[in-house]
């Protein structure tokens, strides 16, 4: 059975379009590649709604990532030298989420 995921190119498009013409060039970098990445739709998120980001809603514990979402996370905590506690308030995830997942993957 394949894994139904949203098209989140065509959805950012539409918001842009329809609600922030005046971001579309701020945007458009990220939205040019072939197949967006979990960090780059918190970018877009965080670019088109930096007002609402400061305040984390109830929906943020039914976020899911895949295995190479996950690494590319972990990979941005190596790249920037970050503790698990930096990378979580960055990524708006649990240290102990950032812990668990370095452990599976031995990191």
């Amino acid at each position: 059975m394949k894994k139904l995921t949203p098209n989140y190119k065509i959805l950012f498009e539409d918001i842009i379009n329809k609600k922030f013409p005046e971001k579309k060039k701020e945007c458009l970098p990220i939205l040019k590649k072939q197949k967006l990445s979990v960090v780059d739709i918190i970018k877009l998120n965080e670019k088109i709604f930096e007002s609402h980001t400061k305040t984390i809603g109830p929906n943020q514990k039914f976020r899911s990532y895949g295995k190479s979402d996950i690494l590319q996370i972990l990979d941005y905590q190596k790249k920037h030298k970050l503790n698990n506690i930096q990378l979580a308030k960055h990524f708006k995830l649990s240290r102990n989420t950032v812990a668990k997942w370095k452990k599976i993957f031995q990191m």
